[in-house]
């Protein structure tokens, strides 16, 4: 299980937007590039909030490494096979078709990748509604209730 720290940002009903500071593994992550939405040092992950955590707590959010892995190989995949399969398919009907076979299977190519990013658009909507492909707060490390008044830490 992929596990990050963050602090607790905003809350809306049943859900908690917790900063989280990029760490040491998103150096060597393929895809640390993507994650420069929302700037080069946090990250705002949006969770659902069982455990009632407060605008300030240190939370633990952590990912399944196998829901992490089985999107991932989809979105790396998907398209790469979708891509060649686009190819051969439009190299094979290109004779039927009257096209040059190069322009055939650039144009299956793409056809292909095309269809496989709205699959993978259909999936995404449907993951977001599952609770195992998503992030989801584990315990609350500091309550900021808890803390007194003089605390330093």
């Amino acid at each position: 299980m992929v596990t990050e720290k963050g602090i607790v940002a905003a809350l809306s009903k049943h859900k908690a937007q917790v900063r989280v500071q990029k760490s040491s593994a998103c150096a060597s992550c393929e895809a640390r590039h993507a994650c420069h939405i929302h700037g080069n040092k946090e990250m705002i992950v949006e969770v659902a909030n069982d455990l009632q955590a407060k605008a300030g707590d240190l939370v633990e959010i952590s990912v399944p490494t196998r829901s992490l892995l089985r999107i991932s190989l989809l979105v790396y995949l998907l398209p790469v096979l979708a891509l060649i399969f686009g190819a051969y398919a439009g190299g094979v009907c290109a004779p039927s078709l009257g096209l040059q076979s190069t322009l055939a299977s650039v144009l299956g190519g793409a056809l292909a990748m095309g269809i496989s990013f709205n699959v993978l658009r259909r999936i995404d909507r449907a993951a977001q509604n599952r609770a195992d492909f998503g992030p989801r707060m584990t315990r609350v490390l500091i309550n900021v209730k808890a803390r007194q008044p003089g605390d330093s830490k």
